[in-house]
Parts: structure tokens; sequence; C-alpha cells
């Protein structure tokens, strides 16, 4: 019988090979929120960083004098303002209504497809599985995607595309109870609210102040050091994604 080692298998991916990324967001600000100090810190290392976001945001009306569609536009000008402040140098919408999303297949398949047309290593996306998480439009997306990178490899899918397979070595999911990779990002952590400021329609000084306490003790809990702030992530290998007990392990 032969003999595999099957240790890095059973091992979260690095971030540390990542070349040319997917941050997928559920509604225009999620990728600053939930992990804008690993982007800034991929950025300074010269990946490639592109944006995809689900829906057009037009529910988040925080007292705005915009009507839905105005607001929706005016979040997609914060949305690529702030993206591009952290790195990232491209910008893709499906422009779903904030709200509608309902349907994992369908939703996959179209992540998959841009996935193959672009040819990433790495997709980070909210993790759907995070406890007591309510915004349906999360866990689609979340699981969408996830299910994206699962099938993305395949040579038919989704079926009838003329794109080529796509080999991601990761997915990343922010916005995670359960995080194996814990990214240093103190020297980012300025950068990653300055970027969270540029989503006027949704930060006001007190709820920006208030995250700004919060990610700070969240990321000195993850670091395990009152110097250091982190941003935690659950890596997974794309096998990891089906018909894999341990994942939760990993």
């Amino acid at each position: 019988m032969q003999n595999i080692d099957i240790s890095n298998f059973l091992k979260a991916p690095s971030i540390a090979e990542c070349k040319k990324v997917l941050c997928i967001q559920p509604h225009p600000d999620d990728n600053e929120i939930g992990m804008g100090g690993v982007i800034a810190q991929l950025a300074k290392n010269n990946c490639e960083i592109h944006y995809l976001t689900i829906t057009d945001g037009r529910l988040g009306d925080m007292g705005t004098p915009f009507t839905p569609d105005q607001l929706a536009a005016e979040r997609k000008r914060e949305a690529e303002a702030a993206g591009r402040l952290l790195g990232s140098e491209k910008f893709f919408w499906f422009d779903y209504k904030d709200g509608s999303l309902n349907d994992v297949p369908s939703l996959a398949k179209e992540i998959a497809e841009h996935i193959r047309r672009e040819q990433y290593d790495t997709v980070f996306c909210p993790d759907p599985w995070l406890p007591y998480e309510s915004h349906y439009d999360h866990i689609i997306v979340g699981k969408a995607s996830a299910q994206a990178v699962s099938n993305c490899a395949l040579k038919s899918y989704p079926e009838g595309t003329e794109t080529a397979p796509c080999h991601l070595q990761a997915i990343g999911f922010y916005f995670t109870g359960a995080p194996n990779t814990v990214v240093d990002i103190t020297d980012f952590f300025d950068l990653k609210f300055e970027a969270i400021a540029l989503h006027q329609t949704q930060m006001n000084e007190e709820l920006l102040a208030l995250y700004r306490t919060y990610f700070q003790l969240r990321g000195t809990r993850l670091t395990q050091d009152e110097r250091k702030i982190g941003e935690g992530l659950k890596m997974l290998q794309p096998l990891h994604l089906h018909c894999f007990p341990e994942a939760s392990e990993i």
C-alpha cells in the first residue's frame, strides 16, 4: 500500500501564498469591516485584489435624504473609494436588490463563472456558519461562495460554461467565530478605519467609535498581545468544503 503524507491536507492554507484574490461582500461595506486590515496587508505584499459586491445596499438607509436607487448609487461610490484606499484594483457588481437573496445554487453558479473568468487563487467571503447570524444576505452569499469554490475546478460547472476550470488554493471566511488564522493588522488598523469612515451613508461618529473600540478589543484578544491587533479568518482548502467532518477542527 502506498504511503501518502496527508499532513498538508489537514492544515489551514496560508494567505502568504496569495497572488490574486477575490473579496466577496454581500453589501458595499462588508469587506472593510470584516477584513479591511487583511486587504491592506495583502495589497502591501503586491497581491492583486478584486472586490465582488452581491447586493446594492439599497436598504441600508440610516436616515439619508436619498431614494433607494440614489442610495444604491451612492453606496457604490463609497465602496469603490474605500476599496481603492485599501488597495483593491477592480470592482465587480451583481446588483441584486438588498435583502432579496434566497437561492444558493443559482448565485453559486454566477460566482463560479466569475472566479473561472478571472482565475483567482483565493476567495474571501463572510462565514455563513457564524452562530446567531441573522442576515440572510450574509448566509446566502457565504454558502454560495463556498459552493462556487468547491465546484469551480470541475470541467463543466456551471453547466454550459465556456470558461476554464479554476483550481483555487483557499477560501477564507471573515466575520467568523472560528478563526484558524490570525493576521497581525496593527500597522493597518488606522487605514482600515479610514476606509470604513468613507461609507458615510452608513457610519456616524458614534458608530465608528464603537466599532473601533470593539475591533481593537477583539483584535488584541485574537493576538493575545495588548500591543498587537489581529483579524481572524477561517482558512480552508476547497477539498475541506465537502464531506469532510474534520473541517471544523482545522
